[in-house]
């Protein structure tokens, strides 16, 4: 089974649940997801002000577009692609 974001409506739905005072394990239920995929956003994304879900969906964000990625195309790689284009 592929992992799947949570989506800014799921996000949603855990700050309201939190509110209403429903357990971790009840939302994660209710979300289709592991109690433990729950435990890890909430640990992530809570703020000084608790869960909100817009805020913990801009920081999943930002730490997804700043992880490292790799790269496939090196240096190395680019002189090696430019002297076989030059090289006639």
């Amino acid at each position: 089974m592929a992992f799947k974001h949570l989506s800014s409506e799921e996000r949603h739905y855990i700050e309201i649940e939190l509110k209403n005072g429903t357990s971790q394990n009840k939302i994660a239920e209710k979300l289709g997801r592991s109690q433990s995929s729950l435990s890890r956003e909430l640990g992530r994304n809570k703020g000084l002000r608790g869960y909100r879900h817009q805020q913990a969906h801009r920081m999943a964000q930002k730490r997804h577009k700043e992880k490292n990625k790799a790269v496939k195309l090196t240096e190395d790689i680019k002189r090696r692609i430019s002297n076989y284009i030059c090289s006639d």
